[in-house]
């Protein structure tokens, strides 16, 4: 198997709503979009899988060492060898791909977050990082189009907690800010026992809008110049934005139920997006 085709059956496996906005792009640009997603995939496994935090620690550090060498070296991962030339191509920087990792440690390190600061920085890395990066592989004629990036980022991995609560107290982690949930008189007892009470549900209106700010704050930056550059990142928003919406169409009963999109209904919002954009 070429390392080409093991990111493709990576990215494949995983059915994320992120690969049905690749297939509208140039092959060049979905080959590196297609790297980069399972470098993302890989490296987000090594901690959702590894039930040894000193295990995933060291593989981690595994990876950071992979990462310098397809900057100086010979990468051994097939991933890391499909990078060596997108990151070549498209001039994507070595600390960007190094912070993405930082973040996934953060999931070692940090179960719950104090307030919407600290939560910021892990969306940065595991979110905003991936946008910065998209962004590049896209093409961009105004630096503005960084900010859209970054904030669509935010967007997004804010829209992943609010889907994903019940599924990640599972796994004993809490992203909503604790200082968030004392305001609403929701405690991680009530998170980590599914116990879904009014109040819980105004915190999740509460975060709700404050993700679809980001989104608005994020279209908002968008330079027109760029846009037609960036439609594969605006198909993804409008994917995202319809999890969320189908969210709090479903009742937002997020904390025993996951709500998923299926992919002929991802490939349609996918094809109106390229079209509207």
């Amino acid at each position: 198997m070429t390392p080409d085709q093991y990111c493709q059956d990576k990215a494949a496996s995983s059915g994320s709503s992120f690969t049905s906005s690749f297939r509208f792009l140039p092959q060049d640009k979905r080959r590196a979009m297609t790297t980069l997603y399972a470098f993302c995939r890989e490296v987000d496994d090594v901690v959702d899988e590894c039930s040894d935090a000193g295990v995933a620690r060291t593989t981690l550090n595994w990876w950071r060492n992979e990462v310098a060498a397809i900057y100086g070296g010979k990468p051994t991962h097939p991933v890391c060898q499909a990078m060596v030339s997108v990151v070549r191509q498209f001039k994507l920087p070595q600390e960007h791909l190094q912070e993405i990792i930082d973040g996934m440690e953060m999931d070692l390190d940090q179960p719950r977050y104090a307030d919407f600061k600290s939560l910021q920085l892990y969306c940065y890395r595991v979110a905003s990082v991936v946008g910065l990066l998209s962004a590049e592989i896209f093409g961009y004629s105004d630096r503005q189009t960084l900010k859209y990036a970054h904030d669509l980022g935010i967007a997004f991995q804010l829209t992943n907690i609010i889907r994903d609560v019940g599924e990640d107290a599972r796994r004993n982690r809490i992203y909503l800010p604790m200082d968030e949930m004392e305001q609403f008189s929701v405690t991680a007892a009530d998170i980590l026992n599914a116990r879904e009470t009014e109040n819980f549900h105004k915190l999740m209106a509460f975060q709700i809008e404050r993700a679809r700010q980001y989104y608005r704050q994020a279209f908002d930056h968008l330079p027109a110049a760029d846009r037609k550059a960036q439609r594969a990142g605006l198909i993804m928003a409008a994917i995202y934005q319809a999890v969320l919406d189908e969210v709090v169409a479903s009742g937002c009963h997020v904390l025993k139920e996951r709500v998923s999109l299926t992919t002929r209904y991802k490939l349609w919002l996918a094809f109106k997006a390229w079209l509207r954009n």
